[in-house]
């Protein structure tokens, strides 16, 4: 079983995995660790650790931290294999086996999320553009522009995006990151789910960069082309926040789109097990999530599909099915409608596992768009919504930077103008209701005025 291994070495050791100038290997962290086969082509990743921000604070729960970097409080990743006989007596050992071991971690395999059935697509793209008031959007200024939107997937292909949309695309590859023996050019990978998700982001952004971050081409032993590791998902989240602090603090701008998850609990530890990630906000991941959350990021992460009138086959946990980073607290989880407003079938309900209320928001979706999968096929499941979802978050940032409106007061501001599709508020169908970009930019214009009054 593939596993991750949390350790703490040195505060110089932990330095030096933190600083992006500079290459450590897994020996140079860890040497002979007792069952484990490490992982040489994984790069250790610095893991921060959460702080209580506040005395009576629980550094377990994803509320009221801080995520800490410094070298004393961090800790280090690899990655590395562990035979699965004996496998909880192995790894309830392998702490006290090594003083510098603090934990080991599931590293499921993560998949892109498709869609089930073969229905037609009900409207196209320009019906979405319309749904959200892109028109609207652009006449104010809020295209995208000097905002990074990360598309984290397959690769995208931007040849296909200009194609299919008749103008020019935007991608950064300098700071785009691709996993270890991977060798494709970020903007050149064949066009697949990565580039439907590109698409489906610059409908709301048109004039955003574009950064591709392909965690699901990871080359694991036994893998498909569609499919990764939550550790490399670990290792471009890291490179990540260096993106984002490299940005002036002024105008950081950041907007993280993920349609993809976990599907089943074999390729994890039991729930309540230390090593399990779907439902343990300690798990690393989950960590680095909250922390790049908290250095001013906008993550998105698509539902899924295992709602319960169209599951999609892969679906293999018998209830809670939005699990891990997909249901965390400080991500907005989107779910999917289509262009007439109702909830697709696939779309996964909550509640989720990490936080109760997810999902947060549904948008559109099972629509004509990117043609990535052939000029009849719709951009479908939550796979499309996220990314729909990400590009008006993009769009918003355009104007209102992360330190003008921090990541949680503008999860806060989406839930609050959301168009309600309950009687009861917030639930666990369509969340706080579907994504309505014109309550949102009133709601700012409401938010200027008062500032305006205050002055």
């Amino acid at each position: 079983m593939r596993v991750m291994i949390q350790l703490r070495p040195s505060p110089d050791v932990v330095a030096a995995v933190a600083d992006p100038g500079v290459t450590a290997s897994a020996a140079d962290v860890a040497d002979r660790l007792p069952g484990v086969v490490l992982d040489e082509s994984f790069t250790p990743v610095a893991v921060p650790r959460p702080v209580p921000a506040a005395a009576d604070g629980d550094p377990l729960s994803l509320q009221r931290v801080v995520f800490s970097m410094a070298p004393q409080d961090a800790t280090v990743l690899v990655r590395g294999e562990i035979g699965d006989d004996e496998l909880t007596t192995r790894t309830a050992l392998l702490p006290s086996a090594h003083r510098n071991v603090t934990g080991v971690f599931a590293d499921p395999v993560i998949s892109p999320v498709l869609t089930c059935g073969g229905d037609p697509p009900l409207g196209d793209w320009t019906r979405v553009a319309e749904l959200l008031g892109t028109a609207e959007l652009l006449a104010e200024g809020y295209d995208g522009s000097g905002v990074a939107l990360a598309i984290t997937d397959t690769g995208v292909n931007t040849e296909h995006l200009k194609t299919v949309l008749g103008r020019e695309v935007t991608l950064d590859r300098q700071r785009s990151w691709v996993p270890e023996g991977v060798e494709e050019t970020p903007g050149e990978f064949l066009v697949d789910h990565g580039t439907m998700c590109a698409f489906d982001a610059l409908i709301a952004a048109p004039r955003a960069t574009l950064l591709d971050i392909p965690v699901l081409q990871s080359q694991r032993p036994g893998g498909s082309a569609l499919d990764g590791l939550l550790s490399d998902a670990v290792a471009a989240f890291a490179h990540l926040r260096t993106v984002l602090e490299a940005m002036p603090a002024e105008s950081r701008s950041l907007v993280v789109s993920n349609s993809w998850g976990s599907f089943s609990p074999r390729w994890d530890f039991p729930a309540g097990h230390p090593g399990n990630y779907s439902d343990n906000p300690a798990h690393p991941f989950n960590l680095i999530v909250g922390s790049l959350e908290q250095a001013g990021a906008d993550v998105l992460f698509a539902a899924g599909n295992c709602g319960r009138e169209c599951s999609d086959g892969r679906c293999a946990y018998p209830d809670r099915p939005i699990v891990g980073a997909n249901s965390h607290e400080r991500v907005l989880s989107i779910g999917g409608v289509d262009t007439e407003g109702k909830r697709v079938g696939y779309s996964s309900q909550g509640p989720g596992r990490l936080s109760d209320r997810k999902p947060d928001l549904c948008t559109y979706t099972h629509f004509s768009g990117s043609k990535a999968f052939g000029e009849d096929s719709p951009d479908s499941g939550t796979s499309a919504a996220c990314p729909v979802a990400a590009g008006v978050v993009a769009a918003i940032r355009t104007r209102w930077p992360a330190s003008k409106l921090s990541p949680a007061q503008l999860r806060t501001l989406l839930r609050r103008t959301a168009d309600d599709r309950s009687d009861v508020g917030f639930d666990y169908d369509y969340g706080y209701g579907i994504l309505d970009p014109a309550g949102a930019l009133a709601a700012l214009r409401r938010r200027v005025k008062r500032t305006e009054r205050t002055v």
